[in-house]
């Protein structure tokens, strides 16, 4: 249902309409602290206008009368409506305050408070609209602020018919000027008045469809003083359709085209363009005003728009833009047409804002590079080296030769250099001395992120490229204890491996052979200084066993050494590369939850917003 008052149903461009606004509210909430402030602004004014106009009347259409100083647009509504409304001439050279001519003022009131209209004519009920011919010619009421109170003085059509007799009425008694319509009574009067006879009847056209119409009488928009250019400048964005006047002289002023019509380019549909004084022009020279104004209308997107030369002197066309006005307030759709109007222009903004081509998400190669830039800012080949590091001085303890294994104990240990090992920290306490606190790290982190933002925003326009490189960067502070508790919680492998503890027992057996053997030939030695009895020493293959015992200890030390060396550094290779992935794949998943996921929401939220202005501008 329309959110206009007095609708019954919605019609299709009201019903495009609503989807267009609902899109434009979204592009709205999506841009917000990405947009610039100016566009941002114009935004949110565009759609609390919308909101707040199709919460009021439905059944009136507001028709702001502009025009520069001069060009007599407060005649033209005098003679739109058939009033002495608007005071001209000497009397209100300039208009200073709006002032509203309003026909059916059942729902006008709120409709002119959101105006800010103090001034108000309330023609009589049953009054013809603009140009109408039926109807009786009853009496506008005085004209009030909302206060109730009077302001200045509305002459009578009634009043000042009375004395008027039509020239062209075929009987005496015939119908006195005032049952003809405004319109057409204030025509008659000035062509009685000038002695040149009857003028032509307007067309005759049935009223009482129940549409309602305000005409406003602005201020020049051209006025010296800025509150009256402020007040145009508020209602040119506020009222339904906008109708131009302008003169011979100053139809193609800077300050028209320039500062209001360029801005209205797709407002065709509610703009009207009315050449006024074309009484003063030849016919000859009227055509080429008149094609010279619709040239700088086109030129300045306003391709549907019609000129009308008028002139409120004499009333020439002024039934024809009389009917124009008219057939916009009986249709009901000019403020819909407006409000479309007005969201195709802020989905048109909101372009150079729009992305060509829907962002794709951050690809496997941008995951990939960003987790081993990640991983080497958090010091995985520090812990690497440190993990192949230790498995062989690990190995060589468990597993060296049982005189010279103790050594190593001097020997630094990497891991708990670094704060790594298992056995030495309870988990929940632990905290590694990984570099990531020192400023080089944490700008490599910081130079990682935004290199991973780029690649992702890469040929996205602004304010998107710059908000999905903040959203890798503002991780920065969060990513860093992460890939420090990705490091620390990740399994190292501090655990000793089963073959060490057998070349460990093979060791000292070939240890304890060779101290055997250096025994037996030392208490062998012994006897023999002191001239003791030799004992028999067993041979095999001619060789003592107490040499054999020596050499083969020292042989199978020696060898297991070795061999333990080659098996603790393949061994320390295959550690290092098992954590090295699972390092990696801690500091990825560190990566993913905390910096890819808000890349992906970010360009998801562009593409979301593109979308959205795509969709709104299909209204037009």
């Amino acid at each position: 249902m329309s959110g206009h008052r007095g609708a019954t149903a919605e019609t299709p461009i009201a019903e495009a309409l609503t989807g267009a606004l609902d899109r434009l509210q979204t592009a709205c909430e999506l841009g917000r602290d990405r947009l610039p402030d100016d566009a941002a602004a114009r935004l949110d004014a565009t759609l609390e206008r919308a909101g707040t106009r199709r919460s009021l009347s439905a059944d009136h259409t507001v028709v702001g009368i502009f025009g520069p100083t001069g060009s007599g647009k407060s005649s033209l509504v005098n003679a739109l409506s058939g009033t002495g409304a608007a005071r001209v001439a000497a009397r209100r050279p300039t208009t200073s305050e709006p002032l509203a001519l309003v026909w059916g003022r059942q729902g006008s009131d709120e409709l002119l408070d959101w105006l800010g209209v103090r001034q108000r004519v309330e023609l009589p009920e049953g009054a013809p609209l603009v140009g109408g011919s039926a109807g009786t010619g009853h009496e506008p009421s005085a004209t009030a602020d909302p206060d109730g109170q009077p302001i200045g003085d509305v002459p009578s059509p009634r009043a000042q018919a009375a004395p008027e007799v039509d020239p062209d009425s075929p009987t005496p008694g015939a119908a006195a000027p005032g049952r003809r319509g405004f319109l057409g009574w204030r025509r008659r009067r000035r062509a009685v008045s000038s002695g040149t006879g009857a003028a032509p009847e307007p067309p005759a056209v049935a009223t009482g469809t129940g549409a309602g119409l305000i005409l406003l009488d602005l201020p020049d928009f051209d006025s010296t003083a800025r509150a009256h250019r402020e007040i145009v400048e508020r209602l040119a964005g506020q009222v339904d359709v906008l109708l131009w006047v302008v003169d011979p002289q100053k139809y193609a002023d800077a300050a028209l085209h320039h500062g209001f019509l360029r801005g209205l380019a797709n407002h065709d549909a509610v703009t009207l363009v009315a050449l006024n004084q074309a009484d003063r022009l030849g016919e000859q020279d009227l055509g080429d005003v008149t094609a010279s104004l619709a040239g700088i209308l086109e030129g300045e997107g306003l391709r549907g728009v019609t000129v009308f030369p008028v002139s409120a002197l004499t009333g020439r066309g002024v039934d024809e833009l009389a009917s124009a006005v008219r057939d916009l307030a009986e249709g009901r759709a000019a403020a819909t047409r407006r409000i479309a109007a007005d969201a195709a222009r802020a989905a048109d903004e909101l372009l150079p804002f729009v992305a060509e081509q829907p962002v794709a998400a951050p690809s496997d190669e941008a995951r990939t590079t960003l987790a081993q830039g990640l991983g080497t800012a958090a010091g995985v080949p520090v812990v690497v080296d440190a993990v192949r590091s230790a498995y062989r001085r690990d190995a060589h303890a468990a597993t060296g030769w049982p005189v010279t294994r103790w050594l190593g104990r001097f020997r630094a240990d990497p891991l708990r250099r670094l704060n790594l090992r298992r056995q030495d920290v309870v988990p929940e306490v632990r905290r590694s001395s990984l570099p990531l606190s020192q400023p080089a790290q944490r700008a490599r982190v910081d130079q990682t992120l935004r290199v991973f933002g780029d690649e992702v925003a890469h040929g996205v326009v602004e304010p998107w490229h710059t908000s999905i490189r903040d959203a890798s960067r503002g991780t920065a502070d969060d990513l860093t204890d992460a890939l420090d508790a990705a490091v620390t919680t990740a399994d190292l492998e501090t655990g000793r491996r089963a073959w060490w503890r057998i070349f460990g027992v093979l060791q000292w057996i070939a240890f304890a052979a060779l101290v055997a053997g250096l025994v037996w030939l030392g208490v062998l030695a012994v006897l023999g200084f002191l001239q003791l009895p030799a004992i028999d020493v067993p041979r095999v293959e001619g060789f003592p066993v107490p040499t054999l015992l020596i050499l083969g200890g020292a042989g199978s030390g020696v060898l297991l050494g070795v061999l333990a060396a080659l098996l603790a550094r393949w061994g320390a290779a295959r550690r290092a590369a098992r954590v090295r992935r699972r390092l990696l794949a801690a500091c990825a998943q560190a990566a993913e939850d905390i910096a890819v996921v808000p890349v992906e929401d970010e360009v998801d939220r562009c593409n979301r917003f593109r979308a959205a202005v795509l969709d709104a501008r299909r209204i037009r």
